[in-house]
C-alpha cells in the first residue's frame, strides 16, 4: 500500500511538472482564456448580436394590452336640466294644456246652448278627476325616460389590445437594422484587435522571459570563468608568482559577477510572474519554457511587397472599425432623414368598455373590433430636418478624414517596423562577428595566462569582452524576435 501510494505521488508530480512546462503556443491559449479585456470583449460582442436581434423585429407587428380603472365624481349626462324637467311632468303638463283647451270647448257649448252649465260643471268635474290620474301616468313615463338616459359612469372599466404594423417609415427601421449590423461587425473588429493585442503582449513576455533566462544562463558561465581564475590566481599568490593587487583586482571581479547573477535570478522571477499574470496562472508558479534551453532566439527571415503592405493595411482589425464607423454615420444620416419623411402604420384591435357604451351604457363588458391607417406627414419644421442631416454629413466627412489618416500611419508604422526589422538584422551579424573575435581573444588571454606572459588584468578584460559580447548576442536575437513580432502586428499576421 505505501509503496503504490509513493507511485501515485510520484506521478502526479511529474504530471504536474509536466503541467509547468510552456511553450509559446500554450502561454497564448491561455491568455486567450484567461485575459479580461477578451472577455469583456466577447460581452460586448454578445451584446451587439442581441441588439441587431433586437433591431429585426422593427419589421415585425407589435401586439400591446392596455387596461384601465377611472372613478369619477360625476357621471356623464346625455340631457340637460331643463330637459330632465319637461320629462319628469310630462303628464302634468300634457293634462294641463288638454284640460285647458276641453275647458274653452265646454265654455263655448255652454254659451251656444248645446250643454247646460250643470251638465259643463259635471263634466269639468269628471276631467278634473282623470286627469290627476292620466297626470301621474305621464309623469311616470317621463320620469322612466329620464332614467334611461342615465350612463352610470361614475365608475368605468376599459381595455384594449392593440396591433401596429409599421407599413412605410421613411427608411428608418432599414437604416436601424443596418446600424445594428455594423455595431455587431464593429464589436467583432474590435475583439480582434484586443485578441492580436493580447497575443503581441504574450509573445513580448514569453520572449523577455526567455533571453533574460539566457542571460542568466551567461551571468552563470561568466561567475564560473571568474571563479576559475580566482582560484588560479590565489594558488599563484600562494606559490609568490602573484601580488595580492592581483587577487584584489580578481576578487572584486568576482564580487560583480556574483551581482550580475543575482540580478539576473531577480529578473527571470519577476519576468516569469509577469508571464504567469498574463496567462493566468498564480504568480509563484514554477513555470519553464520550452525556449529556455534553445541555442539561438533569433526569428526567421520575412519578406513583404508593396501590394502585401497595403493589403495588411485594409486588412487590420482598426481599419475595418474606422470603415464600420463611417457606414454608421452614413446610415445615422439616412436615420435623421427618415424622421421627416412621411410614415404610415396599420393598426387594428379590440377594445372593450364597462359600462357598454353599445347597449345603452348597460352596467356590463362589451367590446368592438377595429382596423384603422395613421399616417404622419411633416408639414414645416423650420428647416430643423436640414440643420440635423447636414451635421450627420459632416460627420461622415470627419469619419472618412480620420481613416484617411489612420491609413496613412499604419503604412508608416508598417515602414518604421522594416526599417527596425533591417536595423535588427545588422545588428545580429555585427554581434555574431564579435562573439567570435571576443572568444578568440578570450583563448589567447587563457592561453597567455597559463604560460605566463599575459597578467590576470588582461584575462579579466577578455572574459568582460566575451561576456559583453554575449550579452549583446542575446540582445541582437531577441531584438530581431521583437521586431519581426511587431512587423507582424503592424501587418495585421497576429
Amino acid at each position: 500500500m505505501k509503496q503504490l501510494t509513493l507511485t501515485l505521488i510520484a506521478i502526479c508530480c511529474a504530471l504536474d511538472i509536466e503541467a509547468q512546462t510552456l511553450s509559446l503556443d500554450s502561454c497564448r491559449a491561455m491568455a486567450l482564456r484567461n485575459n479580461r479585456q477578451l472577455s469583456i470583449g466577447r460581452l460586448q460582442r454578445d451584446i451587439a448580436a442581441n441588439v441587431r436581434k433586437a433591431a429585426r423585429t422593427k419589421y415585425l407587428p407589435k401586439v400591446s394590452a392596455i387596461g384601465g380603472y377611472e372613478l369619477m365624481s360625476k357621471q356623464l349626462s346625455l340631457l340637460n336640466t331643463s330637459q330632465k324637467t319637461v320629462l319628469n311632468n310630462l303628464g302634468s303638463s300634457l293634462v294641463g294644456s288638454v284640460s285647458g283647451m276641453i275647458t274653452d270647448d265646454v265654455m263655448s257649448l255652454v254659451q251656444q246652448g248645446v250643454i247646460s252649465p250643470e251638465a259643463a260643471l259635471k263634466l269639468q268635474q269628471q276631467l278634473e278627476s282623470k286627469g290627476g290620474q292620466i297626470a301621474q301616468a305621464g309623469n311616470s313615463v317621463g320620469q322612466s325616460i329620464t332614467d334611461a338616459f342615465k350612463t352610470d359612469t361614475r365608475q368605468i372599466f376599459a381595455g384594449a389590445v392593440v396591433v401596429t404594423q409599421p407599413v412605410y417609415m421613411g427608411g428608418a427601421v432599414t437604416a436601424a437594422n443596418k446600424i445594428a449590423d455594423l455595431q455587431q461587425r464593429m464589436s467583432e473588429n474590435h475583439l480582434e484587435q484586443v485578441t492580436h493585442e493580447t497575443l503581441y503582449d504574450i509573445d513580448n513576455t514569453y520572449w523577455l522571459v526567455v533571453s533574460l533566462c539566457h542571460k542568466l544562463r551567461l551571468a552563470q558561465q561568466f561567475n564560473e570563468l571568474v571563479g576559475r581564475l580566482h582560484a588560479d590566481v590565489t594558488k599563484m599568490i600562494e606559490e609568490g608568482v602573484a601580488t595580492r593587487a592581483d587577487g584584489l583586482k580578481v576578487s572584486v571581479k568576482l564580487n560583480e559577477s556574483e551581482m550580475s547573477l543575482t540580478q539576473a535570478q531577480n529578473g527571470v522571477a519577476l519576468a516569469k510572474m509577469l508571464l504567469c499574470q498574463r496567462c493566468g496562472l498564480p504568480l509563484d508558479s514554477d513555470i519553464t519554457l520550452t525556449d529556455e534551453a534553445a541555442i539561438s532566439i533569433g526569428a526567421e527571415p520575412q519578406t513583404y511587397t508593396d501590394e502585401g503592405v497595403k493589403q495588411a493595411v485594409e486588412n487590420r482589425p482598426e481599419t475595418r472599425i474606422l470603415e464600420n464607423l463611417v457606414d454608421i454615420t452614413r446610415q445615422v444620416t439616412r436615420l435623421t432623414r427618415a424622421a421627416y419623411l412621411p410614415q404610415v402604420m396599420i393598426t387594428g384591435g379590440y377594445i372593450v368598455t364597462n359600462p357598454n357604451v353599445y347597449d345603452g351604457f348597460h352596467r356590463s363588458f362589451s367590446g368592438v373590433w377595429n382596423v384603422g391607417v395613421m399616417m404622419r406627414l411633416p408639414v414645416w419644421n423650420w428647416c430643423e430636418s436640414t440643420y440635423k442631416i447636414r451635421a450627420t454629413k459632416s460627420a461622415t466627412t470627419m469619419a472618412e478624414y480620420q481613416l484617411i489618416e489612420a491609413k496613412e500611419k499604419m503604412e508608416l508604422q508598417i515602414s518604421q517596423d522594416q526599417f527596425k526589422v533591417m536595423e535588427a538584422e545588422k545588428r545580429l551579424g555585427m554581434a555574431q562577428q564579435n562573439i567570435k573575435h571576443a572568444e578568440e581573444n578570450l583563448r589567447c588571454a587563457n592561453l597567455g595566462f597559463r604560460e605566463g606572459v599575459i597578467s590576470s588584468t588582461d584575462v579579466i578584460g577578455a572574459q568582460t569582452a566575451w561576456y559583453d559580447a554575449q550579452s549583446q548576442l542575446i540582445d541582437a536575437q531577441i531584438a530581431m524576435r521583437m521586431s519581426r513580432l511587431a512587423l507582424k502586428k503592424s501587418m495585421g499576421e497576429m
